[in-house]
């Protein structure tokens, strides 16, 4: 059966062809995408050039952006879409903005006596709830390697939090996948986390204490370590990354523990970044 979406998509593909070179540097530029099998890079190609005819990078005093950082930069943002159906995840916005650096965002909050506290904190990146999602380029650009940080994912699984609502740490989950089962893994890591940052702020938490803020950057942060640091992430909350193999569709673990067999470079450093 003829399908628009479908005849749009080839559309797309075949008007904008993306060089085999250029891709090849991308892919040599981004650890976390290793071990990714041919059909997956295939398809990731794909889909980074219909991310980046869907949305504008607007780029503010500082930042030049080339092709092939539009293109490193569409290959983080796709990943966590991968092996998920394409029904428009990151819907609600069209753009992404690009600062030079760290920007200062005027911050609100209305305490348990009812006073409102008003500051400006310094950000490297920002999700705005049906607006633009806000990344600072030295962000961008140190990302991609299998550190703990990627600051594309951070933002744009805060998009994929929102599409129910407001940022809450619940995404619209799959059929096959239960809300109880979600909830108990990520309440229960949730509260481990603030509890042991209560106990002694000055410990060494098992992942970023960012994620201790509320249940959204919880869900933002875990999804950073989930494709950025699998294994540090299966060895802190070991239920919480089962949750996100269920929703993402993914194992970065077990493609992670792959190269560490197949790979000499992984032999020697768990997580290279270059």
């Amino acid at each position: 059966m003829w399908s628009f979406h479908a005849w749009r998509r080839r559309r797309i593909l075949a008007r904008i062809p993306v060089d085999p070179e250029l891709w090849r540097q991308v892919l040599d530029s981004l650890p976390i995408l290793d071990g990714l099998s041919a059909e997956e890079t295939w398809r990731l190609r794909e889909r980074c050039v219909l991310f980046l005819h869907a949305k504008r990078l607007t780029t503010l005093p500082g930042v030049e952006l080339d092709a092939f950082a539009r293109l490193r930069l569409a290959a983080q943002a796709e990943l966590p879409l991968l092996n998920l159906p394409e029904l428009d995840w990151y819907r609600g916005f069209h753009e992404l903005v690009l600062y030079s650096d760290d920007f200062l965002s005027p911050q609100k909050h209305r305490d348990a006596a009812g006073v409102v506290h008003e500051w400006d904190a310094e950000h490297s990146g920002e999700a705005w709830q049906q607006g633009p999602v806000i990344l600072a380029w030295p962000g961008i650009a140190a990302s991609g390697g299998w550190d703990g940080y990627n600051l594309a994912i951070h933002e744009l699984a805060h998009k994929l939090d929102m599409l129910d609502g407001d940022p809450n740490g619940l995404p619209p989950l799959h059929a096959d996948m239960r809300l109880q089962d979600w909830a108990a893994a990520l309440q229960t890591a949730y509260d481990d986390l603030n509890a042991r940052l209560e106990a002694d702020p000055d410990a060494e938490m098992p992942i970023d204490s960012y994620a201790a803020e509320d249940p959204a950057e919880f869900f933002a942060v875990t999804s950073e370590y989930f494709f950025s640091a699998p294994d540090l992430l299966v060895e802190a909350y070991p239920a919480v990354y089962e949750q996100l193999t269920a929703f993402y569709r993914q194992d970065p673990l077990a493609r992670l523990r792959r190269l560490q067999v197949e790979d000499p470079r992984y032999r020697t450093a768990v997580r290279p970044v270059s």
